[in-house]
C-alpha cells in the first residue's frame, strides 16, 4: 500500500523540547556583520554614527551623514570549531559567503536659516543579525548511552499508549501519539520500536517502566550538527540634526528569521553479549519567522573633540513557527521504523519569543582629520526574555528556568580609525559577557579586528577582517546526557564593502 506524507497540524507548543533556553538566546543575541567599517572598528560607532550599520547601535547616527549615500557589504564566513568530549579531540570548519549588509541614507539639509533644525536623514539599511550556518562534530567513548535518552521519556508512560493500533501505519502512529499524547510519549515510541527500550511486562499495557536493552560501560559516540540560516534585520530610520550639537534619531526595526538544524547520532561499541549493537537517531528542526523591534538615540557635541551617545533598543517581538522531524533505527528496530523519516513532519502551533531590550552608552574622541577612538558600552538583561503565551505553564516553568539561569550581559566594544591622505586604517575590539549566571555553559565572547579604506573621493571601498573566539558547553540532547562536550569556536570574517556618494 502507498505510504503518505503526513502532518501533524496544530501539534501543542508545549510538547517542543525545541522551544527553551536554546531558543531564546538564540535570537536574543546579535553578532552584527554590519559595513567593512563598522567591523574594522570593532562596532564601536554609538557616539559617532556616520556608517549604515551604526544605525543598529544608536539611530541618530543617519544624521551625522554629510550627504546622501548608498553602501552594500559582502563577507567570507569562517567557522572553526574544536570540540572535547571525554578526552576526545575533534575539529570541523565551515565556509559559507554572504550578502551582510546594503542600505542608503538621503540627507535633506534646511532651507530655512532660522530653524534650529540644521538636515533631516532618511534612511533604509539591511544587516545580517546572525549567520547561522556553522558545523559541530563531537566524538568520543561516553558512559551515558542513548537509552538513558529514550528511558526518561518512556518512565510513567503506560505501554498501551504506544502500541500501533490494527489497520495503522507506523508513521501514522508516531504522528497521532505526538498530536494527542505528546513530545514525551512520542520519543517513548520511537525509542520502543527503534528497539533502544522495552516494557519491564509486554503483557500489560498498564506497565509504566521500561528497561534499556543496551549493555555497556561506555560506547562510542559520533553527534554531528549543521545548522543554516540567518536572522536579519530591515531598518527604516529619521534622524535630524538639532542646532550645531545634537543628532536625534528612531528607527523600526524588522526582522526576518529562518533557522535549520540537523543532528546525525550513531552510538556502537557495546558489550559483546548486548542485545543492541548500534543505533543511530537523527533528528530535523526549522524554524521560519518574523520579529519586530524600535530604537531610539541621540548624538551631542560638547565641543570639536569629544562626542557623547545614547540609545535604547526596545525588546524584539519575534513570532515563530517551528516543524520537526526525525529517524531512528538499530539492529532490533521494528522492520517498519525506517517509514518514519525526514518525510514525516511534525507542524507545531505558533509561538512568540520576547527578547530583552538593550540600552548603549558612546564617547568618541575625534583628533580633527587624523583620526578618532570611540568607546561603547552596552547592558543587556537576559534573565528578562520569555517564551509566549507566558500563561502557558509549559513556557511558565521555562521562562522561571531561564531567569534562574540567565543575567546581565556587558558589552564593550573600542575602536579606532587613522588617516593617511585618502586611506584609512582601523582596529577594533569587542568583549561580549557570557549570558549564563555560571559564565560556562557559554563563555565570554572576545573579537579583534582590523581594517583599511580607501577614499577616491566620490567613493570609498573598505577592506576589514575580524576574529571572534567563544566556548560553549554542548549538551548533545535535552535529556539523559549530563555530561557536556566543550567546544571552543574560532569565527574568522573578511568582509569586503563599497560606497558610493549620491
Amino acid at each position: 500500500m502507498k505510504r503518505i506524507l503526513t502532518f501533524i497540524v496544530g501539534l501543542s507548543c508545549l510538547a517542543v523540547s525545541a522551544q527553551n533556553i536554546d531558543d531564546v538566546l538564540r535570537y536574543s543575541r546579535e553578532n552584527l556583520q554590519g559595513t567593512a567599517r563598522f567591523q574594522g572598528m570593532g562596532g564601536a560607532f554609538g557616539a559617532l554614527g556616520g556608517d549604515m550599520s551604526a544605525l543598529n547601535i544608536n539611530p541618530a547616527g543617519s544624521a551625522v551623514f554629510a550627504n546622501s549615500l548608498f553602501t552594500i557589504t559582502g563577507a567570507n564566513f569562517h567557522q572553526n570549531n574544536e570540540s572535547s568530549y571525554f578526552g576526545t579531540l575533534s575539529t570541523e570548519e565551515r565556509n559559507s559567503f554572504d550578502l551582510n549588509q546594503v542600505g542608503g541614507v538621503f540627507v535633506f539639509n534646511s532651507r530655512n536659516a532660522s530653524s534650529p533644525w540644521q538636515k533631516v536623514a532618511l534612511a533604509v539599511n539591511y544587516d545580517m543579525v546572525q549567520n547561522y550556518d556553522n558545523e559541530i562534530f563531537t566524538g568520543g567513548n561516553s558512559d551515558q548511552g542513548i537509552d538513558n535518552y529514550f528511558l526518561n521519556f518512556a518512565q510513567g508512560v503506560p505501554f498501551g499508549s504506544l502500541l500501533i493500533q490494527d489497520g495503522e501505519f507506523i508513521e501514522e502512529a508516531y504522528l497521532d501519539i505526538g498530536s494527542n499524547l505528546g513530545f514525551r510519549e512520542q520519543q517513548a515510541f520511537l525509542g520502543y520500536y527503534g528497539g533502544v527500550i522495552d516494557p519491564v511486562d509486554e503483557n500489560d499495557n498498564n506497565n509504566t517502566a521500561y528497561v534499556s536493552n543496551a549493555l555497556y560501560n561506555t560506547v562510542n559516540q559520533e553527534y554531528f550538527k549543521r545548522t543554516n540560516g540567518y536572522n536579519s534585520k530591515l531598518t527604516l530610520n529619521f534622524a535630524g540634526q538639532y542646532q550645531q550639537n545634537l543628532y536625534l534619531g528612531a528607527s523600526l526595526n524588522f526582522h526576518n528569521v529562518l533557522f535549520d538544524q540537523y543532528t546525525e547520532f550513531t552510538e556502537t561499541g557495546y558489550d559483546t553479549n548486548s542485545e543492541i549493537q548500534f543505533v543511530n537517531f537523527d533528528n530535523y528542526l526549522r524554524t521560519e519567522g518574523s520579529g519586530f523591534s524600535f530604537s531610539l538615540g541621540a548624538i551631542a557635541k560638547l565641543n570639536e573633540n569629544v562626542r557623547v551617545g545614547g540609545s535604547y533598543q526596545s525588546p524584539t517581538w519575534y513570532r515563530l513557527l517551528d516543524d520537526t522531524s526525525q529517524r531512528i533505527n538499530s539492529d532490533l528496530a521494528d522492520s517498519q521504523i525506517g517509514f518514519i523519516d525526514f518525510n514525516v513532519v511534525n507542524l507545531f502551533d505558533v509561538y512568540r519569543i520576547k527578547t530583552p531590550g538593550k540600552v548603549n552608552a558612546s564617547l568618541a574622541i575625534i583628533f580633527g582629520p587624523q583620526g578618532l577612538l570611540s568607546f561603547d558600552y552596552g547592558y543587556q538583561d537576559m534573565s528578562e526574555a520569555e517564551l509566549r503565551p507566558t500563561l502557558d505553564p509549559s513556557f511558565s516553568d521555562e521562562n522561571s528556568f531561564i531567569a534562574s539561569q540567565l543575567g546581565g550581559v556587558d558589552t564593550f566594544r573600542i575602536g579606532g580609525e587613522y588617516r593617511i591622505d585618502n586611506v584609512s586604517l582601523r582596529g577594533g575590539y569587542r568583549f561580549e559577557g557570557s549570558p549564563y549566571l555560571d559564565g560556562v555553559t557559554i563563555g565570554d565572547l572576545e573579537a579583534v579586528s582590523f581594517g583599511i579604506g580607501f577614499n577616491f573621493g566620490g567613493s570609498r571601498l573598505d577592506l576589514a577582517y575580524s576574529r571572534s573566539e567563544q566556548s560553549a558547553r554542548q549538551q548533545l540532547f535535552s535529556t539523559g546526557f549530563p555530561s557536556t562536550a566543550l567546544v571552543n569556536n574560532t569565527n574568522t570574517n573578511i568582509i569586503l564593502g563599497y560606497t558610493l556618494n549620491l
